[in-house]
């Protein structure tokens, strides 16, 4: 499942008691701005005393990765529900974007602890230094002269006049 970031700002309805009321933005992870939208005020009315039907949404904003092409750490602050009670977790990834890293999370949650999509509950999220990582996982990672190298290598012809069906002997596939 594809996950997109979102920024959501909403506020309470204006009221002649309270013309300008104070504005909320949450970032969100939703695949689409109508979940955003509804994640939003799921959120909002359990920390404020507030509504989809008292208030109103002034934006829906899709963030995107500044350079989603060079690998970071990412970390998730997280709380999440499972058969015996609620949980918080830190967990770190390494990807391209911060969606990426959050779709790892949620198939990691479904996969080690059984936790469906809607019981997991981000709270915080962001870049780590690579100095700072906690996880061994991806401090293995972290070496400037890491490498991987091609186990299997398979010969190709040049073009495909020279390609043939049929071999009289066997690829040689391991690297020289």
């Amino acid at each position: 499942m594809v996950v997109k970031h979102y920024q959501v700002i909403g506020r309470k309805q204006p009221t002649e008691n309270e013309p300008t009321p104070q504005l909320y933005r949450m970032q969100i992870f939703a695949p689409n701005d109508v979940t955003a939208r509804s994640r939003f005020w799921y959120f909002l009315h359990q920390y404020k005393k507030m509504k989809k039907t008292t208030g109103e949404i002034l934006s829906v904003n899709q963030i995107f990765e500044k350079k989603p092409n060079t690998v970071k750490n990412f970390y998730v602050s997280l709380r999440y529900n499972s058969r015996s009670g609620t949980h918080n977790m830190y967990k770190e990834y390494r990807d391209t974007t911060l969606c990426g890293a959050v779709e790892q999370m949620y198939a990691e949650l479904a996969g080690r602890h059984r936790a469906r999509k809607e019981s997991i509950q981000i709270i915080k999220t962001g870049t780590v230094a690579a100095k700072d990582l906690r996880r061994p996982t991806n401090i293995q990672f972290i070496d400037a002269g890491i490498k991987f190298p091609i186990q299997n290598r398979r010969p190709r012809a040049s073009s495909r006049k020279y390609r043939s069906k049929f071999s009289a002997t066997r690829p040689t596939t391991f690297a020289r």
